[in-house]
């Protein structure tokens, strides 16, 4: 790709509009126009156009939570208390009301290496098919993804995309719903653990891919500039904010 297209494609990523007002969700585009990042500030826009938030509100769970619930025994059986399998296969839990922080999107540079750390917040809802009742839980992550720029045998410089899951620390999974029977309490704390395990990887599917292709349509040379930029003016601190229920994985008094 030539400098002048990697030009073009950058200016296109941060001339498009940090709220867009046709985004279907009002937790999409809250990112904050002040971020000293241009690296940040693209990797958001990108993940706006792209629609990062649609993507992971349709995640399909599939047989993922029964397969994950083997590890822990007696559960689907306690589940369906009695009642048929085909029943509980009807229960489902849907995404809802994304949060990713785009203007939160923190950056970190080593040489040509750099990270960059994306975090989000979700509700999920349990809908159980034998008595119709919803419970109401939240989620929250961090996702850290590695880049750096290596060389190949012939001198050029070629974008390597590395490492890209979950913070393990950051992966939180709270209950909502308050009136919960106590009969249900050894089945919620089976679905967090296994949400727990299951989360990361299905929402890492969705994020990782889009943030490689994002960056990689920049030029190599117009990012090893920006790199060395940002890297030279990089803060060292960052604007704290109090966890949201999730972070502190408590229900909301």
């Amino acid at each position: 790709m030539s400098p002048l297209w990697g030009l073009l494609i950058l200016f296109g990523l941060l001339a498009l509009p940090l709220a867009p007002y046709k985004q279907p969700w009002p937790g999409l585009a809250q990112a904050h126009r002040d971020n000293k990042s241009t690296l940040a500030r693209i990797i958001a826009q990108g993940l706006i156009k792209h629609n990062a938030e649609s993507r992971i509100q349709n995640i399909h769970f599939g047989d993922r939570l029964n397969a994950s619930a083997q590890v822990a025994p007696g559960m689907v059986d306690w589940l369906i208390s009695g009642r048929k399998h085909q029943q509980q296969q009807e229960s489902s839990i849907n995404i809802t009301n994304i949060q990713l922080d785009y203007g939160g999107i923190q950056m970190s540079f080593l040489k040509e290496w750099f990270s960059a750390n994306i975090s989000l917040e979700f509700d999920l809802e349990l809908r159980q098919s034998f008595d119709n009742n919803i419970i109401k839980m939240c989620a929250h992550m961090s996702i850290v993804v590695e880049f750096w720029l290596e060389k190949d045998e012939f001198g050029q410089r070629d974008l390597v995309i590395g490492k890209c899951d979950a913070e393990p620390s950051s992966v939180r999974v709270a209950v909502l719903t308050k009136a919960i029977p106590p009969k249900m309490n050894q089945f919620l704390y089976n679905l967090k653990e296994n949400l727990q395990k299951v989360l990361p990887h299905l929402v890492e599917s969705q994020v990782c891919p889009l943030t490689g292709e994002i960056l990689g349509q920049l030029d190599v040379k117009l990012l090893k500039s920006l790199i060395e930029q940002e890297a030279a003016h990089e803060s060292t601190h960052h604007e704290s904010s109090q966890p949201s229920a999730c972070q502190a994985g408590e229900s909301p008094s």
